[in-house]
């Protein structure tokens, strides 16, 4: 007997189940996550509807648009079904929907707290595979005046350059700072290191009359605040 299921394509199904179609008549809240990457796919593949397909995908990264986003195109086209065209395609509207979060920010932002930054940082830092160090420059009214990528580095961590941070900041008139950086792993406890340059350089900047507000880590959709753990 039979145990498989029968494959059957898109274009067989009742109008109203179709992504397309259910998109134009009911609008694109009623579509599921896998129903709204099927469309950017297209087509699956001889034994696999789109949405399957999608189905897939996203049960692979945990049902998680935050770890689909670190596919690369080449771990793209592991998946059977996904060739280079369709892997590009992906990354591209991971992309797009990354840059519309970071440029809906307000165009003259203040930092009040860690939230703040937070939300300022989170759309460059929560998808990435590698460690990256940045800083946020502040004037008095903890107005942002510039934010600066320090360092990158690999899974595990970066070296950053205090001179550079100060440096950065003596460019830009700016008193005060706070410091971020991502964990690639989710994992938010700081390390030993992240205690170690978080000392270093508010002490450095202390010396030119310049101040450390806070040290955010970023793992994912959560983040860790130094300044509200009492760890600065």
């Amino acid at each position: 007997m039979k145990t498989d299921k029968e494959f059957i394509p898109i274009t067989a199904w009742a109008e109203g189940d179709r992504p397309r179609e259910k998109l134009l008549e009911k609008g694109v809240p009623a579509l599921s996550d896998a129903e709204l990457i099927a469309i950017l796919l297209g087509s699956g593949s001889r034994n696999e509807s789109a949405v399957e397909l999608a189905k897939r995908i996203l049960a692979a990264s945990d049902n998680s648009f935050h770890k689909l986003a670190r596919l690369s195109p080449t771990e793209l086209t592991k998946f059977q079904g996904i060739g280079t065209a369709k892997a590009v395609t992906l990354v591209s509207a991971m992309e797009i929907a990354r840059r519309r979060s970071e440029r809906q920010a307000d165009p003259d932002p203040k930092i009040t707290s860690s939230i703040d930054a937070y939300n300022l940082m989170a759309s460059l830092l929560m998808d990435l595979n590698h460690e990256e160090f940045w800083v946020i420059y502040l004037h008095q009214s903890n107005k942002i005046i510039a934010r600066k990528k320090i360092s990158q580095g690999g899974i595990a961590g970066t070296v950053t350059d205090v001179r550079v941070i100060l440096k950065e900041a003596l460019l830009v008139s700016a008193p005060s700072m706070i410091l971020v950086h991502n964990h690639p792993s989710g994992n938010l406890s700081p390390s030993t290191s992240d205690f170690s340059i978080t000392r270093k350089i508010k002490e450095a900047a202390s010396i030119i009359d310049m101040h450390v507000l806070d040290h955010i880590i970023i793992g994912g959709s959560k983040y860790y605040s130094f300044a509200d753990e009492g760890n600065l």
